[in-house]
């Protein structure tokens, strides 16, 4: 069959990147005389690189890249591939710009429907319409689908066997213990759990039996994960310590995550980790749930009020409590005993 190169685009946020790797994936198992050519952030290049038939562009969105100028010198970069579609998988104002150049040179082109009218009936406060929606990662899929390439996702978890990071394998050795991620923090407030719960939790579960890694976050996070990790001997901080390469390397190797509803749950899923996600403001109906996660495995209590958000940048009071904080530390321990 002849070889054809597709144009994909996915600028941010890290977790749809995620999502779209684990897509990119399927379709090149599925497709072998795709190839791809996947334009996003240069750190989020270590999502794709086990992709067969992938190369990386990365788009430098704040330097030789910005604004109407840097996406025409992008396009003139991309060119260069000599591809034959476009998958738009961002729908954003870049994105539809960078599209617009190829659409105007006779590129076939398609581009991600974001559903915004059922994500706002999901999440308005009257006349609510509390029904799952589709799947994002079918969405992604979709856009490859209507460029008329078959591609047929199962929504498993598939387990990848990955080197696990040097300094971590004499406490992973320990085949007794249960080895537990924690992604405790998230880019929006209302999507994090209250960070007192962790004590709660890191007490109950002892080190003879199990140890925590915590990943994802910036100084201030780092500072919250040093603390814990110095009052508790199976606590390990892993934030700026491995990279996202090393993260994934790290979590593959775990018998479970535990995630708020962000990127944690995605790179979980991309590496075949079970993950037990944390929802408040949010709600898995919305589509966003980790590829091949469970739906068993979603931490939350039914309020009417919720969800309030798709992203997690909006308040969900629920008499009077903030959404997330119905979650209580004895629900978690509950689920993780279980393991």
């Amino acid at each position: 069959m002849k070889k054809v190169r597709v144009l994909v685009t996915r600028f941010s946020a890290m977790g749809d990147v995620v999502m779209v790797a684990s897509v990119l994936r399927e379709l090149s198992a599925q497709q072998k005389h795709v190839e791809l050519i996947m334009v996003s952030r240069p750190q989020f290049k270590a999502f794709f690189t086990d992709i067969p038939n992938l190369i990386f562009h990365p788009i430098y969105a704040e330097d030789q890249h910005k604004g109407p100028k840097g996406l025409w010198r992008l396009f003139g970069e991309l060119k260069h591939y000599d591809i034959d579609y476009v998958a738009d998988l961002h729908n954003n104002i870049r994105s539809r710009i960078l599209s617009l150049f190829f659409k105007t040179a006779g590129f076939p082109l398609a581009t991600l429907d974001k559903a915004r009218h059922s994500k706002k009936a999901l999440t308005r406060k009257k006349h609510k319409e509390f029904k799952p929606l589709r799947f994002t990662i079918e969405r992604y899929a979709d856009v490859f689908r209507r460029l008329g390439f078959t591609i047929k996702l199962d929504h498993k978890l598939k387990k990848q066997r990955r080197e696990l990071p040097n300094e971590y394998r004499q406490e992973r050795s320990r085949q007794e213990k249960t080895h537990i991620g924690i992604a405790p923090f998230a880019q929006h407030p209302y999507k994090v759990w209250g960070v007192k719960h962790w004590d709660d939790i890191f007490k109950h579960f002892s080190p003879e039996k199990y140890t925590f890694y915590i990943f994802g976050g910036g100084k201030q996070e780092n500072e919250i994960s040093e603390y814990w990790s110095g009052q508790y001997p199976h606590v390990y901080n892993t934030i700026g310590k491995l990279g996202i390469s090393g993260e994934l390397d790290m979590i593959s190797h775990l018998d479970v995550m535990l995630s708020m509803d962000s990127s944690g749950m995605h790179m979980a899923s991309l590496v075949g980790t079970r993950c037990i996600s944390f929802w408040g403001a949010t709600h898995p109906y919305s589509g966003f749930l980790g590829y091949g996660q469970s739906m068993q495995d979603c931490i939350q209590v039914q309020h009417p009020n919720r969800p309030s958000s798709i992203y997690g940048n909006k308040s969900c009071l629920c008499n009077g409590v903030e959404a997330i904080e119905l979650i209580t530390p004895e629900m978690v321990i509950s689920k993780l005993s279980k393991i």
